[in-house]
């Protein structure tokens, strides 16, 4: 049994002392890695009076662990860590993540309370098809599944085909999965005939690691027959198991028991409040290994102000709309990949795949959004082209103030990524 009802339920004043307490625990812990002792100072010997004081405290950032690769921000012997994640660290050092058997518990432990709130039981069977290894997104939801009690399978990510035998032969009920990655099972299906309804036993499916619109969600549960639930994490506080979604599907509850959550203003700093969309700051408050503090994610999100209908205290953050990062800049006008995202998942015909290209042309930036369109539509007119591709533009242009240029091609034209789905490509340096 995972309903953790007495902290799920526990009334917001019993919720902020629970996180005062659990903070100045963090701090002193934190203090003992030779980063954070001088940058602590008093607050790290002594701890703060209000969780609002900790707003005084320095930020935590990316480059901070790359800087201080390998060890410096670890807060224990080196012998007492049982794991280490890691990232890629293609642009220098990677980042670095250290556990001990506390912490590797403790998140199994918050996974099997996230999925329990979103309706899986024992009885499930549980196919995972995240990648395992340093990415933390297979490891986390697998310790959750298991200690749930559900039939686990680590099958990780690729060979569709072999994914929809295992979902036949041992009735699978619940996926892990990339949304890019269920929208390609989707298609795959039609392909070859199998009815997700009728031949599948499918009825969750628990997505994560790449910024997603309500459209696209919407279109798997559709096309898949299940209810989607979105989860959120980064391997710098543990992996996924940060936030998650309850049966209501709006907003993620973020375990406040674990993390203390700030949103601000990326270029001040501010705290900004419920509502108002910012960065997402977040306090580890259970770690043992590698405790951070007022850590940076780069992720653009709002804390959904009002109680949750489930009845769960814990604050909820909207949908992550994507990294402050990934902000395109056209013509001196800001966009996000997603915003372009929500608009073709609305149109009819619009298949499942897309490519943003940015190119450099006469000292001018120009966006081409490639769409892979219905099959259908490339045995009608030209014109029904033609006029498909205008609608297209016109509606973009609406929602994102650039004029692009919309390009539909058929059906597994462009190119997929058996990991996190590439959306963008700059061209503007290299042209």
């Amino acid at each position: 049994m995972f309903w953790e009802k007495e902290i799920e339920l526990l009334p917001a004043s019993g919720l902020k002392q629970l996180q005062l307490e659990r903070l100045n625990e963090t701090l002193s812990r934190a203090a003992r890695a030779s980063w954070y002792a001088e940058r602590l100072g008093r607050a790290g010997r002594e701890g703060l009076s209000s969780l609002e004081e900790i707003s005084e405290l320095p930020f935590t950032t990316k480059d901070d662990l790359r800087t201080n690769f390998p060890c410096g921000l670890l807060a224990v012997p080196l012998d007492e860590a049982v794991r280490l994640h890691s990232s890629s660290g293609t642009t220098g050092n990677p980042t670095v993540v250290f556990h001990t058997a506390r912490d590797i518990e403790e998140w199994g432990n918050l996974m099997a309370r996230s999925l329990y709130m979103s309706g899986a039981r024992r009885a499930d069977v549980f196919q995972n098809t995240m990648g395992y290894g340093l990415f933390t997104g297979g490891l986390g939801m697998h310790y959750g599944a298991e200690k749930l009690g559900m039939l686990t399978i680590p099958i990780g990510p690729g060979n569709i085909q072999r994914q929809i035998w295992f979902m036949r032969q041992f009735r699978t009920t619940a996926l892990h999965i990339l949304p890019s990655y269920a929208l390609r099972l989707a298609g795959a299906l039609r392909e070859t005939g199998v009815d997700p309804r009728r031949d599948l036993a499918l009825r969750l499916a628990f997505v994560g690691a790449e910024p997603h619109t309500e459209g696209v969600r919407r279109r798997i549960e559709d096309e898949l027959g299940v209810k989607v639930y979105n989860c959120y994490g980064l391997s710098e506080l543990c992996g996924p198991g940060v936030a998650f979604e309850c049966p209501e599907q709006d907003g993620l509850h973020l375990w406040e028991d674990h993390f203390l959550a700030e949103i601000i203003d990326p270029e001040t700093g501010r705290p900004l409040p419920p509502g108002e969309e910012g960065e997402l700051v977040l306090t580890s408050l259970r770690r043992e290994a590698m405790p951070l503090v007022r850590y940076r994610t780069r992720d653009l999100t709002a804390f959904l102000p009002g109680p949750c209908p489930c009845g769960r205290t814990h604050v909820r953050l909207r949908r992550i709309k994507g990294r402050d990062d990934d902000m395109l800049i056209i013509n001196g006008v800001n966009l996000f990949p997603m915003q372009i995202e929500k608009v073709l998942m609305k149109v009819p015909g619009v298949g499942d795949n897309y490519l943003i290209e940015i190119h450099k042309e006469k000292f001018m930036d120009r966006l081409v959004v490639k769409v892979e369109a219905h099959g259908a539509l490339f045995r009608g007119t030209l014109k029904e082209l033609e006029h498909l591709q205008c609608e297209i533009e016109e509606l973009l242009k609406a929602e994102i103030l650039v004029t692009p240029a919309v390009k539909l091609v058929e059906p597994g034209t462009l190119p997929r990524a058996e990991g996190k789905a590439k959306r963008v490509v700059d061209l503007r340096k290299i042209e």
